[in-house]
C-alpha cells in the first residue's frame, strides 16, 4: 500500500502555513501543491482543554496526533475565508473513492451533499478511512476527518468527542447544515470503527476456539490479576452495573506478553448491563467505558471486547 503523504501546502509567505512533518503511512491526497496569497496568519494559541472552557471541551491530549496538527493549522489563520479555502484545498486533493464503495451502507445521512465513507483495519488493527463526495467543500470536511483519524487504534477513534470541531473555528465558515453533516460524518466513522473491532474480535475468538479444540484442551479464564481487579472496581463504582463480567483473555493473543494474573494483562472481554447506558448509542456507551478506563489504556491495556446493554434491552430478550 502507498505511504501517507503530508498535506502538500505551499503559501506565498515568509514561513510555511504548517511545518512539514514525518510522512504518514497512507496516501489520501494527490501529489499537487497549491498557493494561497496574502492570507494573514498568526502563531497558533495554546490549545484549549476542558479546564479552560465553559462548555467542558474534551482535553486536546485525548485527540489523535494528526487531528491535533489539523486543529493547530486552522487556529493559525485568523480569517474565516482562509479556513474555507483550506477546506476547499483538502477537497480538491482528496483521492476519489472507488464507485464500488459508494453504497447505501457507506453513505452519510443528514448531509446537504452526497458523501460516502469506507473503513477497514490495517495489519496492525488500526482503522483506515477513505471518503468522497459530490461537493468539493464536503470532500474537504471528509478529508479533514480521514487524515485526522486514519491509522489510529479503534479505541482512540471512539474517544473523539464531536466538540473538537469547536477548536477548528469553522462555525463562521459553514452553514448549520454543513456543521451537522460534519458531525454525522464523524458518527458514521466511529460506528464503522466499532463494527470493525467487534467483527475482528469475533474472528479472533473463533480462531482461539478452533485451536483449543484441536489441542483437546482449553485454559481456564476465570480469576483476575491486578489490572482486571482495577477494571472491575472502576466499572462497579462508576456504572453501578446490574450485571458485570470481566474476563482476562490475554493468554489467547499470540504476540503479546499477556498472561492472566501478571503485569502483562492486555486483553479483556467485558459484559456490562447498566442504567447509565440508557439513552446512549452504542458508540457513546463504548466511549464512556473507554474514558473510564483511559488510565489502563495508557499503561498497557491493548484491547477491550465489550457488550454494553441497558436493563430493558436484557429483559426484552
Amino acid at each position: 500500500m502507498a505511504s501517507y503523504s503530508k498535506f502538500p501546502i505551499c503559501f506565498h509567505l515568509s514561513k510555511p502555513f504548517l511545518s512539514p512533518s514525518k510522512p504518514s503511512k497512507f496516501s489520501f491526497f494527490h501529489n499537487t501543491s497549491i498557493s494561497f496569497q496574502n492570507i494573514p496568519t498568526k502563531s497558533p494559541p495554546p490549545l484549549q482543554s476542558s479546564s479552560s472552557s465553559s462548555t467542558q471541551l474534551q482535553p486536546i491530549e485525548e485527540l489523535p496526533p494528526k487531528l491535533q496538527e489539523i486543529i493547530k493549522l486552522f487556529q493559525s489563520v485568523e480569517e474565516p475565508k482562509a479556513k474555507y479555502e483550506q477546506l476547499m484545498f483538502y477537497g480538491k486533493n482528496l483521492n476519489p473513492l472507488d464507485t464500488q464503495f459508494k453504497t447505501k451502507e457507506n453513505k452519510v445521512e443528514g448531509c446537504v451533499s452526497q458523501v460516502w465513507v469506507r473503513a477497514y483495519l490495517d495489519k496492525d488493527k488500526n482503522v483506515v478511512y477513505q471518503a468522497d463526495s459530490d461537493s468539493v467543500l464536503t470532500k474537504g470536511l471528509a478529508a479533514l476527518l480521514v487524515n485526522g483519524l486514519s491509522g489510529r487504534p479503534v479505541q482512540e477513534v471512539l474517544r473523539v468527542s464531536p466538540d473538537f470541531a469547536v477548536l477548528l473555528g469553522l462555525q463562521q465558515s459553514l452553514t448549520p447544515s454543513r456543521n451537522n453533516g460534519f458531525l454525522n460524518m464523524l458518527k458514521l466513522m466511529q460506528r464503522k470503527a466499532l463494527e470493525l473491532l467487534i467483527e475482528a474480535e469475533k474472528v479472533v475468538s473463533l480462531q482461539v476456539m478452533v485451536r483449543f479444540s484441536q489441542n483437546g484442551s482449553e485454559e481456564s479464564s476465570s480469576g483476575l490479576g491486578s489490572r482486571g481487579m482495577r477494571i472491575k472496581g472502576k466499572l462497579e463504582r462508576e456504572l453501578s452495573p446490574i450485571e458485570l463480567e470481566v474476563e482476562d483473555v490475554s493468554y489467547q493473543h499470540a504476540g503479546h506478553a499477556g498472561v492472566r494474573g501478571s503485569d502483562g494483562e492486555t486483553h479483556f472481554n467485558l459484559r456490562i448491563v447498566s442504567k447509565e447506558f440508557e439513552g446512549k448509542s452504542l458508540v457513546k456507551r463504548h466511549r464512556l467505558v473507554y474514558r473510564l478506563l483511559d488510565g489502563e489504556l495508557q499503561s498497557g491495556l491493548h484491547a477491550l471486547s465489550m457488550v454494553a446493554k441497558t436493563p430493558s434491552e436484557v429483559e426484552g430478550k
